[in-house]
């Protein structure tokens, strides 16, 4: 089994936006010393705990040093940006890592609606508009967006029709080296994704670590696709949150200050940096909490290198899958250096052990 990693970038109390990379640039150098197949960085704005608004950026800072694990973006929320800057962006990462670049995107907005709106364009009197001066919503044209950015990193390019017959060509990139363009994923959380997916012939992925509804997910996407350029069988896996420790009792203790942020999106209570596990998160934790935290607990990976070691083969065999794409997201303790995430670093060393030696 292939293992991945998927990283938010956190923030946690004491912690500058610098010091967080700092630290994600640990987990990815480690990744790939270890042997993991893909690190890829998610979007999201506005937000106090994650650092990770823009992947493609980030992804020229912290590949840098990698030299085999794959670097990509889960995902790039294209809604928020025009299909020629993401595929500008992406080729020119190609261009700098090679072959081993993904893009993966998503159409959810990755934040708020006032901050979605903000990065579309629409607040105050700014809106996106058509021809006519009709208003455009960016989430109803996906489908045209990912067929577009798909075309732009091509060597053919895009070709737009003007007036007279003539056409214009846009190319992501000059000169792209052979066999360099980015392997793009659709990721998604529903059946919509799952069918686009399907349709286009694209590799998918399921965004199993915050969302139910996989199994659906995936059987929508296997029973429905159609070769392409991409291959001519179904490409999947699926992701999932996970902390490992020496012993359960440490994993668990690490697991708080995330859980303690999804308990508190899902019932509506404020978010700020990541708490430090202990007493730190235990002091604002109300019962409300602990209830929902434990209740999503049950679908993440949470104990010893060997239990949880088991517990992903169980996951890959559900989904017939041979990858996981693992969200590290083990707290820091008192006293760790506030330029690393020992407690990140060490489920990926143990999970590879287990199942990467």
């Amino acid at each position: 089994m292939e293992l991945s990693i998927l990283d938010l970038v956190p923030v946690r109390v004491g912690q500058t936006t610098s010091d967080s990379f700092a630290a994600s640039r640990e987990i990815v150098q480690a990744a790939d010393a270890l042997g993991y197949t893909r690190y890829w960085l998610a979007e999201h704005h506005n937000m106090p705990a994650i650092a990770s608004t823009m992947p493609g950026a980030e992804l020229m800072y912290l590949g840098h040093g990698t030299e085999r694990i794959r670097l990509g973006s889960g995902g790039v929320m294209l809604p928020n940006h025009a299909p020629l800057a993401v595929a500008e962006l992406f080729s020119l990462l190609a261009a700098v890592y090679g072959d081993r670049i993904d893009l993966g995107i998503g159409r959810a907005p990755g934040t708020d609606p006032i901050t979605s709106a903000a990065m579309r364009g629409h607040l105050g009197e700014g809106r996106m508009v058509d021809r006519e001066g009709r208003t455009v919503d960016p989430v109803e044209q996906f489908p045209q967006h990912v067929i577009d950015t798909l075309s732009l990193m091509t060597p053919e390019g895009m070709r737009v029709p003007l007036h007279g017959g003539r056409e214009h060509v846009l190319r992501a990139t000059p000169a792209a080296a052979p066999g360099t363009r980015p392997l793009l994923w659709l990721l998604g959380s529903s059946g919509y994704s799952a069918r686009l997916a399907a349709e286009l012939g694209m590799p998918y992925v399921f965004a199993n670590h915050f969302a139910a509804g996989a199994t659906t997910g995936m059987k929508i996407y296997r029973d429905n696709f159609t070769p392409g350029s991409y291959g001519d069988k179904p490409r999947t896996f699926v992701t999932v949150n996970a902390v490992v420790s020496e012993t359960l009792e440490e994993a668990q203790l690490r697991s708080e200050p995330f859980l303690l942020q999804m308990a508190s999106l899902r019932t509506g209570g404020a978010m700020g940096p990541l708490r430090l596990a202990g007493d730190d998160v235990r002091s604002v934790m109300t019962d409300q909490q602990r209830m929902v935290g434990e209740e999503m607990a049950e679908n993440w990976i949470i104990g010893d290198p060997d239990t949880a070691a088991a517990q992903l083969e169980e996951l890959a065999g559900r989904f017939d899958v041979d990858e996981i794409m693992i969200q590290p997201v083990a707290g820091a303790m008192e006293g760790e250096d506030i330029r690393r995430d020992p407690g990140r670093v060490r489920t990926l060393e143990l999970l590879a052990s287990k199942i990467l030696s």
